[in-house]
């Protein structure tokens, strides 16, 4: 695995590159056939959280998922770039003082911080209704089942099932609207995280147009991803360092979250981890050599310091 981590790490890196050179294409002030104007406030604030910064791992995942099937790196970095769009203004919303009231994302101001709350919820919206043009472009796939796929599939990860009822669960198990209620974590976590992650992994299978078998293995493995990235984030939060995380630690204590640390403890917690490493590692087996770099990512998820 010595290789694979390397070729990883190399990957990982390029894949950060490409698609911050591409969403500042999509983010430019060009217009697009029957857009009337791009208003500069509104570019400003969604290149401000979307540019020059994160690891890029959702699209990294798509690029590689999509590598197991021979997929043109072009067709996989649009899609990965309208998932990263997705996951920015999750962000965005997520910081607001109705949500989290977070000051400071990797490391600076947070958008409603840099600029306003209403500046913020407009962003927010610019880059989800930017993420459904871009999966929908002809370029990414020449059958239009391909692309109707990937977009209903992109829809459901970031909605009502998935990624936004994730939110109401989380902020419900907070007691924000009444009495607590209590948590499902893993089904809380598996909406609210895991949805966007596992869309990265299932993303390659559709683009690939895999068969049923390699569909479901991606989706396993997608699904013990997202489980163990949320866990290690939990774990950050109680164990990490603030500088390192570019944002407090501590949140989800101060703010009451059930947390799979509160659950398992940090013992249970780091144990689990371990399993779903093996389970991501058993998913893959299907796809031989070609899925050592998402084996690598698993384990990359699992030992994040930030």
């Amino acid at each position: 695995m010595t290789t694979a981590t390397a070729d990883f790490a190399k990957r990982l890196d390029q894949t950060a590159d490409d698609t911050e050179a591409l969403l500042g294409k999509l983010l430019s002030d060009t217009l697009l056939p029957d857009e009337i104007t791009r208003p500069k406030r509104l570019m400003d604030a969604m290149r401000y959280s979307s540019l020059g910064g994160g690891k890029r791992l959702r699209p990294f995942l798509v690029v590689e998922s999509s590598a197991v099937f021979g997929v043109p790196r072009e067709a996989a970095l649009l899609v990965g770039a309208a998932l990263e769009c997705i996951h920015c203004y999750s962000l965005i919303h997520d910081d607001l003082p109705a949500m989290d009231n977070s000051d400071l994302r990797r490391g600076r101001p947070t958008l409603h911080k840099k600029t306003d709350d209403a500046t913020a919820i407009l962003a927010g919206d610019g880059l989800l209704t930017l993420a459904f043009d871009i999966v929908t472009r002809d370029e990414i796939h020449k059958d239009a089942t391909v692309r109707l796929l990937l977009t209903r599939a992109l829809a459901r990860a970031s909605g009502i099932g998935g990624m936004v009822g994730g939110q109401i669960l989380d902020l419900a198990g907070e007691g924000r609207f009444g009495d607590r209620e209590p948590a499902d974590v893993a089904q809380l976590q598996q909406m609210k995280t895991g949805a966007l992650l596992r869309y990265g992994c299932i993303a390659g299978a559709i683009l690939g147009q895999s068969t049923p078998k390699e569909y479901q293995a991606l989706d396993d493995y997608g699904r013990a991803l997202g489980e163990a990235f949320q866990i290690a984030d939990d774990l950050l939060d109680v164990e990490g360092d603030a500088t390192a995380l570019g944002k407090p630690a501590g949140a989800d204590a101060a703010l009451g979250k059930t947390t799979f640390v509160t659950q398992l403890g940090i013992d249970g917690a780091k144990q689990r981890v371990r399993d779903l490493l093996a389970r991501a590692d058993s998913a893959l087996a299907i796809f031989g050599t070609k899925g050592d770099v998402l084996r690598a990512a698993a384990r990359f998820v699992a030992e994040r310091k930030n």
